[in-house]
């Protein structure tokens, strides 16, 4: 690889990183998996580097590794660890630390949608991508991810994690929107 290429390579990790870090922690619910993710998709990019044929949006390309590698991550998880039916006692609601909690719920409802859901709503409302896009990253067709977004929207509203946190609702789903996108999912 020329000098020129890792250069590139160096900008494109030390910029994109926090943003892609935040994907991953989206798809994966977890912050170590998410660094994991992340990592295991920078070394993929790497050695693609000079094949990845549109080389001023690398982006997308990290996307679709970190969705692939998320995906076979979770296929072949144990399923043997289960999680409590309640959580310990929590703060009130008008406790300032609210907004974490709904966050908490948010992440907790995303990661019991099924991966392609997930990843579909990850790429569609946090990264605010079009239909179209999210296709591409997918490799999918804009329909597939019409109804797939539809399904995961409808889990997400219908999910238990989200009822606690009613009035933060709004402000905890945005969080998925954060970006500037106008195609809020609630």
């Amino acid at each position: 690889m020329s000098k020129h290429d890792e250069l590139h390579f160096a900008d494109f990790v030390h910029a994109r990183s926090p943003a892609l870090l935040r994907t991953a922690f989206l798809l994966t619910a977890d912050s170590h998996l998410a660094q994991d993710l992340l990592q295991t998709a920078l070394v993929k990019t790497w050695r693609a580097w000079r094949t990845i044929r549109d080389q001023e949006a690398p982006d997308a390309y990290v996307r679709r590794v970190m969705v692939t590698t998320a995906t076979s991550w979770w296929r072949r998880k144990w399923w043997g660890e289960r999680p409590a039916q309640s959580l310990p006692q929590t703060a009130a609601h008008d406790d300032p630390l609210d907004s974490i909690g709904a966050r908490q719920a948010l992440v907790t409802a995303l990661a019991r949608l099924p991966p392609r859901q997930r990843a579909v709503v990850v790429l569609r409302y946090y990264e605010d991508l079009s239909e179209l896009q999210v296709a591409e990253v997918l490799g999918t067709s804009v329909g597939n991810v019409k109804s797939q977004a539809s399904r995961g929207l409808r889990k997400l509203r219908a999910d238990g994690a989200l009822d606690d946190w009613a009035p933060q609702r709004h402000s905890a789903c945005t969080e998925l929107t954060m970006h500037g996108g106008s195609n809020g999912p609630f």
